[in-house]
Order: structure tokens, then C-alpha cells, then sequence
């Protein structure tokens, strides 16, 4: 049971709302031709202080405690690139779906290897999009620049590159009012703040990210900045996946998490309906403990998914190349391919070749040893070029996918 569902955290919670009351104010706008209020929120942190009793100092211990297993599981994982490189991709296939998209991680790793006949390009590339966003966004925090509005719109440019926002202003604050949850802004169950406020909520949002004027405790800053950007929503399209990745591009910033592996896609997808009724309660009533609690829950899920995950393919490489040595009689050809592999699982020819410096010849061999045992099937591209998968890796991915 969520904490929200338990009624003896009622009464706590309507005498904090009661003393905060709404987390922001309305303001007249115009959206689609029609007058409609819209929420400015007030900037972070919220006012009065978060009430943090025990158990939800409990669930924020937790939490932490989870974060702090998976970075040591990445770090102590011989090449943590073996994992990155998928995690992200599953991910983007994950965030992607909230919005629509029906691109598999199959699809998406096939696209990236160059395709095969019969593959749903334009979701692909959406979702291809997503990785980019998330890679120069990690690449920008780790030469130094600090999470603004200005590194928000590069990655909202790559993340809308193709697709269905080509259309729709990439990488540029919204210059209109926008809504949410209806066909007009008249019947709307959220109307985001107008256009001419937008700049100066992301201002203050940049703030508080930068721990200016002080510091604040890193999961809460994460939860309480998630919701702040949902509610700006300042892009015209986006704006979901894009909030979804700050998640782990701020855990990397703030020094919490080494890798980007830490996405709560699926936690909000399982939890759709609780996630939105949240964002609301807070909007109208400041119940940021409530959402504390709910985003802290989840940060534990999705951590201790990764970190099951890791233990999963660190198990899978490890029984696969045992029986490798065992079976294929320790054909050096046939193991490099399969640790190329395990970084790159869907892989074309010159893919393993970057990966293990082996040549054509010897990678030919080496995939035919494995073709043998079972461990790999061939794929012809759109091109002819032959395209290879690690079907039991890939299917570990996949498990958590629905």
C-alpha cells in the first residue's frame, strides 16, 4: 500500500496542506482562442519547509540506501559499459511508450545497427532521439556545465529531431499558452503557466537545481525539480520525456550516481494515475511530502531493478562464457565476439570490429561458434550487411518492458 492510500497519513497531511495551501497562483491567459486560467508556480523550495516525520525520513533513507547499491554495483562491475550502453536504450524505449510510440528495444538497437526490413522507422528514430538527449546531456554535466535552461534546450533539440517534433519548436521555450488532459484549454485538467512567465519560472527552477542561494539534499532536490518542470511544462511538446531525463542526468551532477542508471519510466507507467492525481495534490493543496514519498518509493524500485538487472547479466555473461571455453573449446574468436556483444548486443560486423579489433575473418568465426551453441542468431540488414543479436541478453533486457 502507497503511503497516500493509508488514512492515518491523512490527518497529518490536510494540517500541512491546511498551513501551505496552493503551490503557486492563477493567472488569466488565452489558449486556442479561449480564455482559461492558468498555474504559475511559486519558486522551490517549497513554503513552509517540507515536514519530514519519521517514516518519511525512513522512505528518504531507503531510498538513498538503494542509490548507494546500485552506483557500488556499477562500480564494481568489471565494465560497466556493458550495462550502460543497454540500460539507457531500454529506457528511451520505456519513456518513449508513455507518450505513444510502440518501438520495441529490439527495434530500436536494429534501427541503430542500420535497420532490417519491416522495422517501424519513424518510432525508432523517436526513440533514438531519447539516447542522444540523454548522452549530451550527461557529456555536458561531465565537462563541467551546470543543469540550465540552456543545456534543457540542447537536449530538448536532440530529443525532437525527428518525428512528431519536427514540428514543434525544438529546443526553444514555448512562445504560446499549451494545456494538458483535454481538447481545449477550457476543459483541461491542467493549464501550465503563460508563455511570458515561462523564462522566469525556469530561472528560478535553475536555482534551486544549482543549490542557489543554499544547498539541498539530492533525491529531494530531484523529486521537488521533477514536478516544478512538469508544471512549467515549458516546452510545446516533450516536455514528459524530457522531465523524465533530468531524473538521472541530476543523480550524475550531483555526484550520487557515477552512470545514468537510475530511470523511473516504468515505476510512473505502473503508477500513471497515482503519478498525475500527485502532481495535482501538490499544484493545489503543497503537498510536496505526500509526492516526496511517492518519488522516494519509486527511486528504491527503480534502483533495486537496475541492480537486479546488473546481477542478471553479469550472471548471463559469466555462465554463457564458461560454457563458451567448455563447449567451443576456448575459441579466442568465439569469446571476443561474445564480450563485444555483451557491450553492444545488436551488432553489425564493423560494430564488433570497433569493440574487439578483430578482423572480418576472425569475427566470422567467431559468430559461427556461437551460431553453433545457440547464443547468437544472424539478421540481414537493409543494406545486406549481416546484423547480429545475443538473444538471451537481449531477452534479460526485455523482461521488464510491458
Amino acid at each position: 500500500m502507497f503511503r497516500w492510500e493509508a488514512e492515518h497519513r491523512g490527518l497529518l497531511h490536510d494540517g500541512v496542506c491546511m498551513r501551505r495551501g496552493i503551490a503557486g497562483c492563477h493567472e488569466y491567459s488565452v489558449a486556442g482562442g479561449e480564455v482559461c486560467q492558468a498555474f504559475v508556480p511559486t519558486p522551490l523550495p517549497p513554503r513552509p519547509s517540507l515536514i519530514l516525520d519519521i517514516d518519511l525520513e525512513h522512505c528518504l533513507d531507503l531510498a538513498n540506501l538503494a542509490l548507494g547499491r546500485l552506483d557500488g554495483m556499477s562500480a564494481l562491475m568489471p565494465d560497466p559499459s556493458v550495462l550502460l550502453y543497454s540500460y539507457i536504450r531500454k529506457e528511451a524505449v520505456l519513456s518513449s511508450r508513455i507518450e505513444g510510440t510502440q518501438s520495441s528495444l529490439a527495434d530500436l538497437m536494429l534501427y541503430e545497427a542500420e535497420g532490417a526490413p519491416g522495422l517501424p522507422l519513424d518510432d525508432a528514430r523517436e526513440v533514438s532521439c531519447y539516447v542522444s538527449a540523454l548522452e549530451h546531456g550527461i557529456g555536458r554535466v561531465r565537462r563541467g556545465m551546470p543543469i540550465c535552461t540552456r543545456l534543457m534546450n540542447e537536449m530538448h533539440a536532440r530529443l525532437m529531431t525527428h518525428g512528431r517534433g519536427l514540428g514543434k519548436a525544438p529546443g526553444e521555450i514555448r512562445r504560446t499558452q499549451n494545456w494538458i488532459g483535454a481538447r481545449s484549454a477550457r476543459d483541461a485538467t491542467f493549464v501550465p503557466p503563460p508563455a511570458h512567465r515561462v523564462a522566469q519560472c525556469l530561472s528560478d527552477l535553475e536555482r534551486f537545481i544549482n543549490d542557489q542561494p543554499e544547498r539541498y539534499p539530492a533525491l529531494r532536490k530531484v523529486a521537488l525539480t521533477h514536478l516544478q518542470f512538469e508544471t512549467i511544462h515549458p516546452y510545446r511538446d516533450g516536455n514528459g520525456r524530457l522531465g523524465r531525463l533530468l531524473i538521472p542526468l541530476m543523480f550524475v551532477a550531483d555526484g550520487v550516481l557515477r552512470e545514468p542508471l537510475l530511470f523511473l519510466s516504468l515505476y510512473f507507467k505502473a503508477n500513471r494515475r497515482d503519478y498525475y492525481e500527485l502532481l495535482q495534490r501538490v499544484r493545489e493543496h503543497g503537498d510536496w511530502e505526500e509526492w516526496l514519498w511517492f518519488f522516494a518509493s519509486g527511486v528504491q524500485v527503480a534502483a533495486t531493478q537496475a541492480v537486479n538487472l546488473a546481477v542478471s547479466i553479469t550472471q548471463r555473461y559469466t555462465v554463457d562464457r564458461a560454457r563458451i571455453r567448455r563447449e567451443a573449446r576456448r575459441n579466442e574468436d568465439a569469446l571476443r565476439v561474445h564480450h563485444a556483444l555483451c557491450r553492444r548486443p545488436v551488432a553489425r560486423r564493423a560494430d564488433i570490429t570497433a569493440l574487439s579489433e578483430q578482423d572480418a575473418a576472425s569475427i566470422d568465426r567467431g559468430v559461427s561458434a556461437l551460431m553453433d551453441l545457440g547464443l547468437v542468431r544472424r539478421l540481414c540488414g537493409t543494406a545486406g550487411e549481416p546484423i547480429f543479436v545475443y538473444t538471451a541478453y537481449l531477452d534479460l533486457l526485455n523482461h521488464e518492458e510491458t
